[in-house]
């Protein structure tokens, strides 16, 4: 099934993102960000300055799960993804996936009983379920993933999206939950200005 390709690369990326934790101070943000613009979707994301994107490599990894069409539309890493670290590496994943891809997928919220299927395979635990949140008046699904690892929590967020025959996921990893919100809120539904 195409879904369980793309979780399983989403999710496989995202446990390259995390070692151990440790806080440490964060840059500040430039004049003039770089924005990642999906027209077709509607949406755009404000990539923080000096972060690295890994969107190609993670397309060419994904050709072979593209007969149904599921592709990762942005990968973004605080830092390379390979680089020698200790700490959580802070990352953002952009999927979309088509609805047909899942049997009896009739809401944003029914996406995480797969999604929570690979992810405990993987060693995340879904707290509690999903809930909805709003974003520039577009109402999504957001459910929170957590896994012990070297002593340290690391905290995922997925919001879930379904935009006409696909599904649209937001992943974002950071050590903390205000990190992770932070990161969201550089996430913008709607008009996104000009390229």
């Amino acid at each position: 099934m195409g879904w369980r390709n793309l979780g399983w690369r989403v999710l496989l990326l995202c446990q390259l993102c995390v070692c151990q934790t440790a806080a440490r101070p964060r840059a500040a943000e430039p004049a003039n960000p770089q924005v990642y613009r999906n027209p077709d979707s509607g949406f755009c994301y404000t990539i923080p300055f000096t972060w690295v994107d890994r969107t190609k490599e993670m397309a060419s990894d994904d050709a072979d799960a593209r007969k149904p069409h599921s592709q990762v539309l942005l990968a973004i890493f605080e830092r390379p993804p390979q680089a020698p670290n200790r700490d959580i590496n802070p990352t953002v994943v952009i999927a979309s996936e088509p609805i047909s891809a899942y049997r009896g997928l009739k809401s944003a919220a029914d996406y995480f009983g797969p999604l929570a299927e690979v992810a405990s395979s993987h060693g995340m635990r879904m707290e509690g379920g999903p809930y909805q949140v709003v974003i520039n008046n577009r109402r999504l699904a957001r459910g929170d993933f957590t896994k012990q690892m070297n002593g340290a929590t690391v905290r995922q967020s997925t919001l879930v999206l379904l935009d006409r025959n696909s599904v649209l996921s937001f992943t974002f990893i950071a050590e903390d939950e205000e990190h992770v919100n932070s990161l969201i809120a550089q996430l913008r539904l709607g008009p996104c200005g000009r390229a």
